[in-house]
């Protein structure tokens, strides 16, 4: 039985559809979808349901998944204790969940650059405003907002960020002063929209003040951010996309101080591959000498 047409399995069987196996895979989605037909030919036996929203497992890819990812973990075993030269460098894939505003602008320079250094080592940075889920082998490395709560995974707290309230300087100029909580009445606000929030660390509004209206609300940060500068209303952001905007001003800062976590997690069976222990030590790095800016 071909190993790659059961590799092209599993990753179909975690994305849910081609377009996202293929990309996980660097192939077009042709080629997972000629494996899996090669595949269910070879075991005579469909093991996917093609549906509208993707393929879903039937039964028979149900039994055989378990059998699968036990033979994907013996792989791993035999190629972290495979012997490697010093100059061989890294290589694979190595896929990054994070938070959108953390991803993009603290994540991505440092790991371009490190790309860069490690030409046979592909980066995903997968910056995206929902939480991104190492159960489903969406991601090889997840860093949230949350611990993770059970699993066999391997946990560090990476760092703490603050966050404060901002808003445009010309969106002030047309407004009394605020000086209090009780000044943000009537101000309109841009946040998060509420029944599509991915985690409960982003509820900052509910501690401060309930907004008698909302600007804007958005799933994206960085749309948000976009919207504050724009003048349309008073959001909390976090301090390291908010300082760095001259069109921003800080609010109370003394009564509109927020301090969150990001927790770093990477499956234990994963963490004896030297590419895994290269990018999760290199995140750790950049956490460190980023510290600064994030606590600020």
């Amino acid at each position: 039985m071909d190993w790659d047409n059961l590799r092209y399995f599993l990753e179909l069987a975690r994305a849910g559809t081609l377009v996202s196996a293929a990309r996980r895979l660097g192939v077009d989605h042709t080629t997972v979808a000629r494996r899996i037909q090669a595949l269910e030919k070879e075991m005579d036996s469909a093991l996917f349901s093609r549906e509208a929203g993707g393929h879903r497992l039937t039964e028979a890819g149900r039994r055989l998944q378990p059998q699968v990812e036990a033979m994907e973990q013996a792989f791993r075993a035999v190629e972290s204790a495979a012997p490697h030269t010093p100059d061989a460098g890294l290589s694979g894939l190595v896929r990054i969940g994070a938070t959108e505003g953390f991803g993009t602008a603290i994540l991505a320079p440092h790991l371009a650059r490190f790309a860069q250094a490690h030409p046979k080592l592909v980066i995903d940075l997968l910056a995206m405003p929902r939480l991104v889920h190492l159960s489903r082998r969406e991601a090889d490395i997840v860093i949230s907002l949350e611990r993770p709560a059970r699993g066999p995974v391997l946990v560090t707290r990476l760092t703490d960020y603050t966050l404060r309230l901002y808003a445009a300087h010309e969106y002030l100029a047309e407004r009394p002063p605020i000086a209090s909580r009780e000044d943000l009445r009537g101000h309109s606000f841009i946040s998060y929209v509420d029944d599509l929030l991915f985690s409960k660390e982003l509820q900052y509004l509910d501690e401060l003040h309930r907004p008698d209206a909302f600007a804007l609300r958005s799933t994206s940060v960085l749309a948000q951010h976009r919207a504050v500068a724009a003048g349309a209303g008073i959001a909390v952001l976090p301090a390291f996309l908010g300082d760095e905007d001259p069109r921003l001003q800080t609010l109370l800062p003394e009564q509109a101080h927020f301090t969150r976590t990001f927790w770093m997690s990477m499956p234990a069976e994963a963490k004896q591959l030297s590419r895994m222990q290269a990018v999760w030590a290199f995140l750790r790095q950049i956490a460190a000498d980023e510290r600064e800016r994030l606590l600020k």
